[in-house]
């Protein structure tokens, strides 16, 4: 019973940063949402008894990604009339959501299938996902992390290029 209330507390959770994620009309705030889904994702992974991919989901996604947006967000400091009006966006988000579920439901079913092969399985330790990771999986771990680095300096010098001709203007 306590493994369901849980469950449940983490599902609302994830819901509720999704909708914050997509419904909110800042950045900021958007990145917040984005922060709470990516907790209770963690959660859900504590949830499954795999410690390793919650504490990788908690330090990649929350301490990593999301504090490289929030900071190259508030470094753009986008404000309310640079935001672009979307009269449509509930429209497209329902439209979208009605064309990927037959491919989400083609995903669950193979994944669900994909289970029972993976039951059989012995379990991989942590020692062994790490010497994975550091070994075979170098380039696309740098590449990655090369390609938030760029990202954050991209909007850096956006954010830097609006200011600059604020104050020429001024």
């Amino acid at each position: 019973m306590l493994e369901v209330s849980v469950f449940v507390i983490l599902a609302l959770f994830m819901v509720g940063g999704s909708l914050a994620m997509i419904f909110n009309k800042q950045p900021l705030f958007s990145a917040f949402g984005f922060l709470i889904t990516m907790l209770g994702l963690g959660g859900m992974f504590a949830l499954l008894d795999s410690p390793f991919l919650a504490l990788a989901q908690i330090m990649v996604s929350v301490g990593a990604v999301v504090v490289l947006s929030m900071l190259s967000i508030l470094t753009v400091n986008a404000k309310e009339e640079n935001l672009p009006h979307e009269p449509y966006k509930l429209q497209w988000i329902v439209f979208s959501s009605f064309l990927i579920a037959p491919f989400s439901y083609l995903l669950y079913t193979t994944l669900s299938s994909v289970y029972e092969h993976f039951s059989q399985q012995s379990s991989v330790s942590t020692k062994v996902v790490g010497k994975l990771l550091f070994s075979e999986w170098v380039l696309p771990f740098e590449i990655v992390s090369i390609l938030l680095l760029t990202a954050m300096v991209g909007a850096i010098v956006i954010g830097r290029k609006h200011i600059s001709k604020n104050k020429d203007a001024a």
